[in-house]
């Protein structure tokens, strides 16, 4: 019995002792803080190859007032239909639907448009990869900088 639990504690201490132990070049896992691979280099790190300018307002889009036109009208168009019973004042509630969705799909619009301005930074990643993010500002970023990707924006590293 004694040399039965022996055995057994000398078997748990080596599979133990064997899960702590760690491989050459390996760090503690992904996102860990001033940790990098054996080769110096950081994995979320690259040198910037192109940026891109994109402007707000760079061309007239009508798709934003057309569909909420469309929205709008048909919108008003089954409110009237379930609150009156004139003829008349169905067509006013839809001319209105789609005035008022087409003012709201334009604004809709300018704001999202307004959201894209800024630059598109493509980073070729030390392990081959290419990523690209959008920021609103450089920071200093240049082509042929080396960044470091990290939050969905690139950093002078």
């Amino acid at each position: 019995m004694r040399m039965r639990m022996t055995c057994v504690a000398t078997i748990a201490t080596l599979a133990v002792a064997g899960c702590a132990s760690t491989s050459p070049g390996y760090g503690p896992g992904y996102g860990s803080a001033g940790t990098a691979p054996a080769s110096g280099r950081c994995f979320d790190c690259g040198t910037v190859v192109a940026i891109e300018t994109s402007a707000a307002g760079g061309g007239t889009n009508v798709a934003g007032p057309v569909l909420g036109g469309i929205v709008g009208a048909v919108a008003a168009k089954e409110l009237a239909r379930r609150n009156t019973d004139s003829e008349g004042r169905r067509n006013v509630a839809i001319a209105a639907g789609a005035a008022g969705g087409a003012v709201a799909g334009n604004a809709i619009q300018n704001r999202v448009e307004a959201n894209r301005s800024g630059y598109t930074v493509h980073v070729r990643m030390d392990d081959g990869r290419t990523t690209a993010v959008h920021q609103a500002d450089l920071g200093g970023i240049r082509e042929g900088s080396y960044v470091r990707v990290q939050n969905g924006r690139a950093w002078v590293y």
